[in-house]
């Protein structure tokens, strides 16, 4: 009888970020999940695989940054908790990057269902549902189609009845001017964005709780 060999070991399934954490890329923990690695990764991930104009591509941290403005737009005195996952809504790109939407679909749904644990995972994370109630993400889907139709027009070379005919129209008084932002600096509005919303939402404290009499 032919002996058998040693087993394959099973292929690595985890990425070692920045500040140290070991994220299990299959089955994600929200122990392993820090704000300084999304924000971090987000501001080098290149919205429209970087096929935009001008000297730095329009990161996925800018664009979360600017899809939480138009969904507050589009439904001022949005509570704080919501306006945190419309910043958080494409996090789960800090680790398997801005795939564009014709190769998601043609991924099919083993990639969704990936992204979905991931994503259930960072909400937990930071103190959101693993699932977003349905109005909130028809309210954030709304507002990342605006913000992708004024990328698509002003910077991803998108005329613009064919950026209506594909994100649909933006609503009145969306912002219009995109200037994208070197990696830096997004990630430091990333940040900044993302500490006030957390302040809000109570899962930091705010500046006067350092002060003592």
């Amino acid at each position: 009888m032919r002996t058998p060999g040693p087993r394959a070991k099973p292929p690595r399934a985890w990425q070692r970020m920045l500040s140290g954490r070991r994220l299990d890329l299959l089955d994600p923990s929200p122990l392993d999940i820090e704000i300084e690695d999304i924000a971090h990764g987000l501001a080098r991930v290149a919205r429209w695989n970087g096929q935009t104009v001008g000297d730095h591509p329009l990161s996925v941290a800018q664009h979360s940054v600017i899809v939480e403005e138009i969904a507050h737009h589009l439904k001022p005195g949005l509570e704080p908790r919501w306006r945190l996952a419309a910043l958080l809504h494409d996090a789960s790109e800090y680790v398997i990057g801005d795939m564009i939407s014709p190769f998601k679909a043609a991924l099919g749904l083993s990639y969704k269902d990936f992204e979905t644990r991931l994503e259930g995972a960072i909400h937990v994370r930071f103190g959101l549902p693993a699932k977003t109630p349905p109005p909130i993400k028809t309210l954030i889907k709304k507002a990342d189609r605006a913000c992708a139709f004024l990328e698509a027009t002003q910077l991803a070379g998108f005329g613009h009845d064919e950026a209506i005919r594909l994100f649909g129209p933006p609503p009145p008084g969306t912002i219009t001017a995109l200037e994208p932002l070197p990696a830096s600096q997004a990630q430091a509005r990333y940040l900044e964005r993302y500490r006030v919303r957390a302040e809000a939402c109570g899962l930091l404290p705010g500046p006067d709780a350092w002060h003592t009499e």
